[in-house]
């Protein structure tokens, strides 16, 4: 059992909160290994923080440990910050140039803003994970180097690897051990114990009593979100221990001149549950539950789309024989409506109760959710099935015909997901 009170007390972090302590923990427990490692977090939670604590606590502690912002380096020079140069590579390289890679061989590498890497980059840092090896700009040599790397991010990797933006490979292998940072609004009683440790820091520093906070100004600290984290935090007591040298006392009125009017909007994280705020390190069983509710939105549309056909033939008697299979759908025509009470509650994040609900559950549970929906649409006759394959096979090659094997705009002609897409044309065998 890891002890994260001590790890605190060395790295000078501050707060009880769980979400923080189980950070910490998976910190401590991935530091021993060479594993990569992606710190996810808003800005300003001190995600650098983590990557020195996975430094220091590792067998790389007495070897060399950098820091680089991904996002303030020039693209087109980062390639030769991060891997050197040879002289007259290009305009103004007077001379040979050791790269970030090259001289912390042994130690810790930690890129912070990762996602803003430039995509040439990120195909160079994953040969370096891969194989350990890199080439100079200019140089045809190959050279090998024994880096550990921390990455770093606040934006969303996942959204940026559907817009192309971000390398799908070089996402999955950064993301071998994820940890999550939290919010400063999501730290409970954090804050106080902060904004008392920097009025301590910023008295001794300027020489002055440290400020203090009314119960009253106590109450509107606590409640606001501090989209800028613990760095925002910092600043503001930092402005109020230098402005209000003649009080010292700090009511609601003084804290709330402090206090943008207009917070901007915190940048929250990709997660599968109605919590924004929630973690991005979702694991395979939450996936799983999220491409099953999928499929049973998709089944039950399909399922509607038959029915309207029907009626629109006036089959009445084959309406009769297939009634019991358009239970959950309209009729006449009407717009689809997913029917809570049939799903399980973990799947359904439109239950008003959903954030009470523990969603712990197990993949057996999964798995006997995925039997029924297998049995809710297993067709009662071979030649009724065929024909609607056979039907939207034909409408999805002439989706894609029409837009040039584009899928993202065939899937929006089709009035379905790209997901779906993606699913039906691997089912149809169509990409071969």
């Amino acid at each position: 059992m890891i002890d994260v009170q001590p790890i605190k007390l060395r790295f000078g972090i501050i707060g009880h909160s769980p979400l923080l302590n189980h950070a910490i923990k998976v910190a401590a427990q991935v530091a021993s290994t060479d594993m990569s490692v992606l710190i996810t977090g808003e800005s300003g939670t001190g995600k650098e923080s983590f990557s020195k604590i996975i430094h220091q606590l590792s067998a790389r502690k007495h070897n060399t440990f950098i820091a680089i912002n991904c996002g303030a380096i020039p693209e087109g020079t980062i390639n030769s910050e991060l891997f050197g140069h040879e002289k007259g590579s290009f305009t103004g390289a007077a001379g040979t140039r050791k790269g970030y890679f090259e001289e912390a061989d042994g130690g810790t590498i930690f890129l912070d803003e990762i996602g803003e890497m430039p995509l040439d980059t990120q195909a160079m840092l994953l040969r370096v994970l891969e194989n350990g090896e890199f080439i100079k700009v200019g140089s045809s040599k190959v050279q090998k180097t024994d880096v550990r790397v921390v990455a770093a991010t606040n934006v969303r990797l996942v959204q940026a690897v559907e817009e192309g933006k971000f390398r799908e490979d070089l996402y999955y292998r950064l993301n071998t051990v994820p940890i999550f940072v939290p919010p400063l609004r999501e730290r409970e009683n954090d804050v106080e114990l902060l904004f008392r440790k920097f009025a301590g820091d910023f008295s001794e520093r300027y020489r002055s009593k440290p400020i203090v906070l009314n119960e009253e100004a106590k109450q509107i600290l606590l409640s606001y979100p501090f989209p800028g984290n613990v760095r925002q935090l910092k600043n503001l007591v930092e402005q109020m221990s230098v402005l209000e040298a003649d009080n010292r006392n700090i009511d609601a009125e003084i804290l709330k001149k402090y206090l943008p009017k207009n917070a901007p909007r915190a940048n929250t994280l990709p997660a599968l549950t109605n919590n924004e705020g929630a973690k991005e390190n979702f694991s395979e069983r939450d996936l799983l539950y999220k491409i099953l509710f999928e499929m049973r939105r998709d089944v039950t549309e399909l399922k509607q789309l038959v029915l309207n056909i029907l009626e629109g033939q006036g089959s009445a008697g084959m309406l009769r024989k297939y009634e019991h299979l358009f239970d959950d759908v309209p009729k006449s025509g009407g717009s689809y409506q997913e029917k809570p009470s049939n799903l399980p509650l973990y799947l359904n994040p439109t239950h008003p109760n959903i954030a009470d609900v523990e969603q712990e559950v197990s993949v057996e549970d999964a798995i006997e959710y995925a039997k029924e929906v297998e049995e809710d649409t297993e067709p009662e006759e071979e030649e009724e099935t065929l024909s609607l394959e056979k039907k939207e096979k034909e409408l999805i090659i002439k989706a894609l015909d029409k837009n040039n094997n584009r899928r993202k705009y065939a899937a929006q002609d089709l009035g379905i997901s790209e997901r779906t897409l993606y699913r039906k044309i691997k089912q149809y065998e169509l990409d071969k």
